[in-house]
């Protein structure tokens, strides 16, 4: 019999929980805006809903005091809540909010919006709620009316910034006062709080709402086989490894900013220019074009990243540029670096010497160098294959995990470069390169300041370094690394910062021997308690010790100014 009755009783459970309603939350929809004078009352009705039945109510408010007056009944569905708000002995902005909970202890609330005025105050009325993108302005129109006559007005803002930029004749009695809000860079809810005083010294206030949209992506995802423009009033995303197409030419407009999403190994992101494809990526001193992850959470218009430090590196892969000109490889095309074998958009070089792969100018390449491999990463700016009809200056590299711009053969000449915080070296040559790199500043490399191999080959031709200061940091492994058969000219170039210890540093490791590359105008600035034979060999005759700052030779830092995260905040207050 006691089962019996254990089983009845647990059947019932079932049953009953079973049953269990699941209700909706409560809601409650706010009144009309109301107006009330200073010191006096007005009653506020909000209507709710309760699937579950009424609970209980609560009630808050600013510039004045609210009290519940005529409550719901406990269990009803549906009703009204009259609250009663008494205003402060301030004219301006009010609101009344109210809580309700119904039986499952489900919470819903609404808020009910005043104007408190002071009688004999003009009279401001807010437009209704606006929208702008951030970053942006945006016109917010008031209405005043007054028989004090109009005397001045002020403004306030939230998510943003606000001033008044029209407002009625001293002495009128009705008008528009237009505030110009200029939105913050964050997307979320705004607002402008516009306060009018006329001529008797008496004020009124008024709030408009104002909605900061963000900014508008576009997201891309497949290779680029037609001409396309990237504008500035867009941020592009780019979700794979994107390249533009022989035949096709990506034109990105000045101040562009394209973000890459995470990846490493064959998922690392970058944008490639494949033989026969062309970028037209015409940046300005007021406007570069930046290349960066989605992790940066910088917009155009911004140099400086909001949340970013210029030392985080392999976020992304990087930009690869690929021509059909000479190399000196055993093969007359070769597979570029840091892309798999199984993508041959990757191959470079050709015959072609004066090939033309577009404009490339003002722009900055940030946080790059993903792996895709063991040792294999790919570099801030790749150049394989370039030709010398390819137009290419102004170009920063911030924090890549590999090298900032590498050289495979090609004959494209660069001018106007920084190379800031690499993992690895700050400029790279291989595959008898033959063009000129003119104006570099380069700053804490994690490896070589210059890494520059001779030719790979038969084919052998020579490249010219000149005019650069290299800040040598703790981090820096090497000034220059050359091989035997390293082609190279290098002129007018200034080392300073290099670590006294010499712990790990690898200085001027040779000049070459088998061809007859040349090492002019040389300075640099020694730690105390060393000699330049500790940094340079002594073969290298035309090499001076100056002290710090007293360089003749380098670059001239002012071709970085304005545009360049490097300058912008200091980076190269040294140079």
């Amino acid at each position: 019999m006691k089962k019996f009755l254990i089983i009845s009783i647990a059947a019932l459970v079932a049953v009953f929980t079973g049953c269990k309603e699941d209700f909706a939350p409560p809601t409650v929809s706010s009144p009309a805006a109301e107006t009330v004078e200073v010191s006096s009352s007005v009653d506020l009705t909000f209507n709710y809903t309760a699937d579950a039945g009424f609970k209980s109510s609560s009630v808050t408010a600013t510039n004045g005091t609210a009290t519940v007056t005529t409550d719901a009944t406990n269990g009803e569905t549906t009703g009204s809540i009259v609250v009663s708000f008494t205003a402060g002995s301030t004219s301006g902005a009010g609101s009344v909010t109210i809580t309700i909970m119904d039986a499952e202890d489900q919470a819903a609330s609404a808020t009910g919006v005043l104007t408190v005025f002071e009688e004999g105050a003009p009279e401001v009325t807010a437009p209704a709620s606006t929208s702008v993108q951030v970053m942006e302005s945006v016109d917010v129109t008031f209405a005043f009316s007054g028989e004090g006559g109009y005397s001045s007005a002020s403004v306030t803002a939230e998510n943003g910034t606000a001033e008044v930029s029209t407002e009625p004749s001293a002495g009128a009695t009705s008008g528009d006062v237009v505030v110009t809000f200029t939105a913050g860079r964050t997307a979320d809810a705004g607002s402008v709080t516009l306060t009018v005083t006329d001529d008797n010294g008496k004020s009124s206030l008024a709030r408009a709402v104002v909605d900061v949209d963000p900014f508008p992506t576009v997201d891309v995802d497949n290779n680029i086989a037609s001409d396309v423009t990237w504008t500035a009033d867009n941020i592009y995303i780019l979700g794979g490894r994107i390249t533009v197409l022989d035949g096709a030419t990506l034109t990105i407009e000045e101040g562009t900013v394209i973000k890459a999403r995470a990846g490493s190994q064959s998922n690392a992101k970058a944008l490639m220019i494949a033989r026969g494809g062309k970028l037209m990526a015409e940046g300005t001193a007021s406007a570069p074009i930046i290349f960066t992850t989605v992790a940066d959470e910088i917009l155009p218009g911004e140099i400086e990243s909001p949340n970013m430090d210029p030392t985080i590196n392999g976020a992304w892969g990087g930009l690869l540029v690929l021509g059909k000109a000479p190399i000196s490889a055993d093969n007359p095309s070769m597979q570029i670096e840091g892309v798999p074998p199984s993508d041959e958009n990757g191959l470079y070089g050709g015959t072609v010497s004066d090939d033309n792969s577009g404009v490339i100018e003002y722009i900055s390449i940030r946080h790059g160098g993903a792996n895709i491999g063991e040792g294999n990463e790919i570099n801030g700016l790749t150049l394989a294959g370039v030709g010398s009809g390819t137009t290419i200056s102004h170009v920063e590299i911030v924090s890549n995990q590999d090298d900032g711009v590498e050289w495979f053969g090609g004959s494209v000449s660069v001018s106007n470069v920084v190379v800031w915080n690499t993992g690895d070296d700050a400029i790279d040559a291989d595959q008898s390169w033959s063009g000129t790199v003119d104006n570099i500043a380069i700053v804490n490399p994690g490896d070589e300041c210059f890494e520059l191999d001779g030719a790979e080959g038969t084919m052998e031709a020579q490249y010219t370094i000149k005019n650069v200061t290299a800040f040598a940091g703790a981090a820096t492994k090497g000034l220059v690394d050359n091989d035997p058969n390293t082609w190279v000219a290098m002129d007018s170039i200034y080392f300073f910062g290099m670590d006294g210890s010499l712990s790990e540093l690898q200085t001027f490791d040779e000049i070459p021997t088998e061809v007859s590359s040349t090492f002019t105008n040389f300075e640099a600035t020694i730690p105390s308690g060393k000699v330049i034979t500790d940094f340079f060999p002594a073969g290298l005759t035309d090499i001076s010790a100056v002290a710090a700052g007293q360089n003749t030779v380098g670059c001239d830092v002012t071709a970085f100014d304005n545009w360049s995260w490097a300058a912008v905040v200091g980076g190269l207050s040294d140079f």
